[in-house]
């Protein structure tokens, strides 16, 4: 194997989804990248994440090259149900949105076709690379980038600026990666964070009182579109991975011992948190993975500190609820990947000292509707009574009114800011 390469114009750091697809995107324009991922490359094709794809998600999939398998085995989605009170009510998101719709394909198919082109033709990508610091960088300001040369690579002579450096063990040894940029796509936890002051950086959080009991079913699912159910026992999701994978989420405790459910106790709640007043089932199938996950809104600001960027769940982090986490990752680095493209082509750094106000503007939005959608469909521990009457208002509103169900519909298939 050849040896890495010592120097690039943009390290990435974490071979995600917004890592993968920013690498795809720089490759296309002609700018120099490296990726470096610790795990190895089963480990991160089998990360299960959401799979809910806005169509502004679909459109960069297709623009980066990797939509063919997306139009082929992605499911189209014209809309979800929400349930209460043993009733379900259907937005229709073309109707209410202007044709819009979204595409149900699992963040795991995303992350193969992105490495499978990445490695057939793309950057340099590293698995099992483990980055161990990134230094330099932070004195690199808005001035100082505007020094830059035609081909998106800051002037050596501009003494004000620091090129950051990637620290990393590949193979069994120490190596470094000298960078013209370096984007921490390795997320909230990740090393690039850590390479900022945290007196640069401000971080605005909310934990929520439980967590979602996920998990995978060999079966096909019960309904054409997803359910997002309120009960007196908790929130409860049906979702899909394929016409033959089923994906389903309970409202559970934080702490909660995925392990010390059964598989008939699992489908009894759904089944039980499910219920309608109408002929339908909810299928029931062999469990194959299960998983408790955490809920949190997470929001760090700026999301650049010189000639660091941080995007997705590195800069933010929101419930799945309103199933964003994904779509707002290909949103930073779509805005990302342009502006690199505007300092290649022509000099100009002005989308780089603009990308963390233009992407936190679809940040926030994002943040309020997940809220929105968690505090609306979840039962708190200690809800009163009151509390619980105010979230049954807000659902028969959504179905009485076209204006608030427009509201719902157009934040769920994404608002383009």
């Amino acid at each position: 194997m050849n040896a890495p390469k010592p120097a690039t114009t943009v390290g990435i750091v974490g071979a995600g989804p917004s890592g993968l697809l920013l690498a795809r995107l720089l490759h296309n324009a002609g700018i120099d990248c490296v990726v470096l991922e610790a795990r190895d490359r089963a480990y991160v094709e089998q990360r299960q994440r959401a799979g809910v794809l806005e169509q502004s998600t679909v459109d960069v999939l297709r623009e980066s090259g990797a939509g063919e398998r997306l139009e082929r085995e992605g499911l189209p989605h014209g809309g979800i149900e929400l349930s209460w009170n043993r009733r379900r009510h259907r937005l229709d998101f073309p109707e209410l949105t202007g044709g819009k719709k979204v595409w149900v394909y699992a963040q795991t198919e995303v992350v193969k076709d992105l490495i499978k082109l990445q490695l057939d033709d793309g950057a340099p990508l590293l698995f099992e690379a483990s980055v161990t610091s990134v230094t330099g960088g932070g004195a690199a300001t808005a001035t100082a980038t505007a020094t830059a040369t035609a081909n998106g690579t800051a002037n050596d002579t501009d003494t004000d600026t620091d090129k950051p450096t990637i620290h990393y063990t590949y193979e069994g040894e120490d190596r470094t990666l000298t960078c013209d940029y370096v984007v921490g796509c390795d997320g909230y936890h990740g090393v690039t964070r850590k390479a900022i002051p945290e007196s640069a950086l401000s971080t605005y959080e909310r934990v929520y009182p439980f967590s979602w009991f996920g998990i995978l079913a060999d079966v096909p699912p019960s309904n054409d579109e997803l359910i997002y159910a309120h009960s007196p026992r908790g929130f409860s999701l049906l979702s899909m991975r394929s016409h033959t994978v089923s994906r389903l989420y309970l409202q559970v405790p934080n702490g909660t011992d995925p392990e010390a459910w059964t598989d008939e106790q699992i489908w009894d709640e759904l089944e039980a948190r499910f219920a309608v007043d109408a002929d339908w089932k909810l299928e029931r199938g062999p469990i194959t993975q299960r998983a408790v996950l955490p809920l949190r809104s997470s929001v760090t600001e700026p999301m650049r500190w010189g000639r660091i960027f941080l995007a997705g769940d590195a800069a933010h982090i929101v419930p799945p609820t309103g199933a964003k986490g994904l779509n707002l990752a290909a949103a930073d680095v779509t805005v990302l990947a342009r502006a690199f493209q505007q300092l290649h082509e022509h000099g100009d750094h002005s989308g780089l000292d603009a990308y963390s106000d233009t992407c936190l503007k679809r940040v926030w939005r994002a943040e309020h509707f997940s809220y929105f959608m968690t505090t609306t469909l979840h039962t708190d521990p200690d809800q009163s009574d009151f509390a619980t009457r105010l979230q049954i208002s807000q659902l028969d509103r959504i179905a009485s009114s076209p204006h608030a169900a427009a509201e719902l519909a157009e934040n769920y298939v994404g608002i383009a800011l």
